[in-house]
């Protein structure tokens, strides 16, 4: 069952995905404190002044090399800040790949949020589920809970 927080902040992921200006596929990322205080966000994109307009660098294979993935950015938003990640939650809408998954385990973050709904993104999948399970290879091995959660609506979380 999904807990109204991980609602939530899975439902926030998807907001920050929005965001993204990648043409395939926009992925979020919320990194939430233990007290539930949101401590930083990401989205897939091209880094700080970097001009994102560039048709070109959308095109695959290039577009790997312009794109910082969205559990990256939040990480690198948070020491922009000063703020420590260490036993934070980060919530995501697609599950990280083995770059993003080392550095969530190096920062000491020790569960890890996955949005429900990512499962059914065939061509995510396709293209990221090899990569995905080598990332819950790692997670289980650190010790990091990785849980799926659904994106409810406030008031499917009320119960109206």
């Amino acid at each position: 069952m999904t807990s109204k927080w991980d609602a939530r902040f899975v439902r926030l992921a998807r907001e920050v995905a929005s965001w993204s200006k990648d043409r395939s596929t926009r992925v979020g990322a919320v990194i939430v404190a233990e007290d539930k205080t949101p401590s930083s966000y990401g989205y897939n994109g091209f880094p700080r002044d970097i001009d994102d307009d560039a048709a070109e660098r959308h095109e695959r294979p290039d577009k790997y090399d312009w794109t910082e993935h969205a559990e990256r950015n939040a990480i690198y938003n948070a020491t922009r800040t000063g703020q420590t990640l260490l036993n934070n939650t980060i919530y995501v809408t697609h599950i990280p790949c083995p770059d993003c998954a080392r550095a969530i385990l190096q920062v000491g973050i020790k569960r890890v949020v996955i949005d429900q709904a990512s499962k059914g993104d065939d061509d995510f999948q396709q293209r990221w589920d090899e990569k995905g399970q080598f990332s819950q290879r790692m997670f289980e091995e650190a010790g990091v809970e990785v849980a799926y959660a659904e994106a409810l609506s406030e008031d499917q979380i009320r119960g109206e």
